[in-house]
């Protein structure tokens, strides 16, 4: 499609859009229109997921395009809503009919990091793993030391973290792995669990980051387990969220707490793989991290058994919700717009 073509199309859009416009009546025809046209699914939703398919020379144009036409209908909306609002105002001070039932509330739905939570609970209850939870306000120990992390380590640069005392002992913890610590000092092996809570950052606040989000953390510790083993259930539990289509990655990373480790990564779901502005036309989308346990971390929890080993995994929860429903602003989770939440109902 060349520049005129696009023009064109996107004129018959504006043109189309407006008379139907015209046309409503009442609020309800008006949230319909605003869905068809710029909901999730929507025409000027589709229109900027097609602009990477483009030829590279047009593409700047074509987005300026799409954003006029945006502004153009958003602004013929707003007039629209105000005039039906006046009306409405009007024949309710003429002919109140006090006999009608009162309008319900709008309600909201299960938020879709609570949705996408369950189902992965639901996947690894499945495995035989179980569910666990442990306390917010960590401990150093707990939340560092235990995990191959002393005072002098290099890799506590890697978190930004919430002190409570001047002392530094206590915190919001910066991740769900002091989970793991505190289950393997309590439950004998062989054991496998999950653990689900919220997690503590000093992030800034913009559409990939929150001081405040939510992680899944996985631990399977056995006789004789294996990285096999790791990539066995990784495989399947991404395949149960992600559908059978998807291909899954492998690369090495580092973790303090893991040797060695690995960062896993999911063929994107937006593009199928063919590379798209989501996952900056690579094909692949980094999922979650994981790694066999470190020695030394058995050694903090208590366990010196031979031939333990075991594996574990970590993934942020609002961006597996992300990935899986095509959100790309986190914020989107925390502004309680029932609007938003209604999507997932």
């Amino acid at each position: 499609m060349d520049e005129k073509e696009l023009m064109l199309s996107i004129r018959k859009i504006v043109d189309e859009a407006m008379e139907q416009l015209g046309k409503i009546q009442d609020g309800e025809g008006l949230e319909k229109w605003r869905i068809q046209y710029f909901g999730r699914k929507g025409t000027f939703a589709s229109m900027t997921g097609r602009i990477p398919q483009m030829a590279v020379e047009i593409r700047p144009r074509a987005g300026a395009l799409i954003n006029d036409a945006k502004g153009q209908l958003t602004e013929a909306f707003e007039q629209k809503k105000t005039l039906l609002t006046q009306q409405g105002h009007k024949r309710t001070e003429h002919a109140v009919n006090f006999s009608l039932p009162g309008l319900r509330p709008e309600t909201g739905t299960l938020h879709p990091v609570t949705l996408v939570s369950r189902e992965i609970v639901r996947i690894f209850q499945g495995l035989g793993f179980g569910v666990h939870v442990g306390p917010e306000i960590e401990t150093d120990f707990y939340n560092f030391e235990a995990l191959n992390m002393p005072a002098d380590h290099p890799a506590r640069d890697m978190w930004d973290t919430f002190y409570l005392d001047p002392e530094r002992k206590f915190l919001l913890r910066t991740h769900t792995s002091p989970v793991q610590i505190r289950i393997m000092e309590k439950i004998s092996v062989p054991l496998r669990i999950i653990a689900i809570g919220k997690t503590f950052r000093r992030d800034d606040f913009d559409a990939s980051h929150s001081p405040v989000f939510h992680q899944v953390e996985g631990l399977m510790v056995g006789h004789d387990i294996t990285f096999s083993n790791l990539k066995a259930v990784l495989i399947f539990f991404l395949k149960e969220l992600f559908g059978t289509r998807v291909k899954v990655r492998f690369l090495p990373s580092y973790f303090p707490f893991t040797e060695p480790s690995a960062e896993i990564s999911i063929s994107c779901v937006i593009c199928d793989g063919r590379g798209c502005q989501t996952c900056g036309s690579t094909g692949w989308l980094e999922i979650l991290g994981a790694g066999m346990v470190h020695p030394e971390v058995f050694r903090k929890s208590g366990i010196r058994q031979k031939n333990i080993t075991g594996f574990a995994f970590g993934a942020g929860l609002e961006r597996i919700t992300m990935i899986k429903y095509g959100i790309d602003d986190i914020r989107q989770f925390y502004t309680g717009d029932i609007r938003f939440l209604k999507q997932f109902g």
